[in-house]
């Protein structure tokens, strides 16, 4: 575990920049409207938090990242280059863990390698990357026996054994019990500060967004444009009784028209 987060802090996570991106969707012969004119950079090991209303393109912000969709306008880069498609460096973690029910925890988190055919060579990453998300001694545990909150890990550990430079969260702790999410929450962010890779976390959970990033990026409904910007000046572990993040959480519910 030791080897490989020395490894990945020494390799920094990926720059990424966003230029003039908008985008729209075909719906019924007409233009849907999501994202209109993103222009964001984020720092190589930034942790940042994409906040805003359902349904405003924040989740469609990251397919573009990932190289699943291409923008209608604009260009996504990492490291300067253009998203040209999917790419192992650049991984996307989902609200649900969407674990082969017929595989174990050890296989599940092996599926990266096995399609790019490095599993005999680099074997020794699925357990690097099993014990870097706490699941030693699950490896020949059934989806259907692990609780919601271990699922979840081995979706990470899955993310993390192709070393990826840029992580891309999608409310990945959307549908876990409140205790368990908290847990997650500090557990993450452990994660990240091991690995030194660049996340972008999707959440519609204002607390959540200014526990774990160093900033926040608030975003109008659809079409999405930027509408602020918080800095999370405080050192980790924060404490949601912090008197600054009680003060960010008060502005940021209100430039999303939620004041108390």
């Amino acid at each position: 575990m030791v080897a490989l987060a020395k490894t990945n802090a020494a390799a920094a996570g990926s720059a990424v920049s966003l230029r003039g991106i908008s985008h729209r969707f075909e719906l019924e012969g007409r233009p849907l409207p999501v994202l209109d004119g993103i222009d964001l950079d984020v720092a190589p090991g930034e942790f940042v938090a994409l906040l805003g209303p359902s349904g405003c393109g924040k989740s469609t912000l990251l397919r573009l990242l990932a190289g699943l969709d291409a923008p209608s306008e604009g260009e996504a880069l990492t490291d300067g280059e253009p998203v040209p498609g999917p790419d192992p460096s650049r991984v996307l973690v989902f609200q649900d863990p969407t674990l082969y029910p017929w595989r174990t925890v050890r296989a599940n988190v092996s599926l990266g390698l096995e399609a790019r055919g490095l599993i005999r060579t680099q074997r020794h990453r699925v357990d690097e990357a099993i014990r870097l998300v706490g699941l030693e001694g699950f490896d020949s545990a059934y989806p259907h026996q692990l609780s919601g909150g271990m699922a979840q890990r081995v979706a990470l550990a899955r993310a993390l054994v192709n070393d990826p430079r840029l992580l891309l969260l999608d409310e990945p702790l959307g549908k876990l019990d409140s205790l368990t999410r908290l847990s997650m929450q500090g557990e993450l962010v452990r994660l990240w500060q091991r690995s030194g890779l660049t996340a972008l976390l999707v959440t519609h959970d204002v607390e959540e967004a200014l526990i774990m990033a160093q900033r926040v990026i608030v975003f109008s409904p659809r079409p999405a444009r930027i509408t602020a910007e918080l800095v999370v000046d405080r050192p980790y572990p924060r404490h949601r009784d912090d008197p600054h993040l009680v003060e960010l959480r008060r502005e940021a519910l209100g430039l999303l028209g939620l004041n108390d």
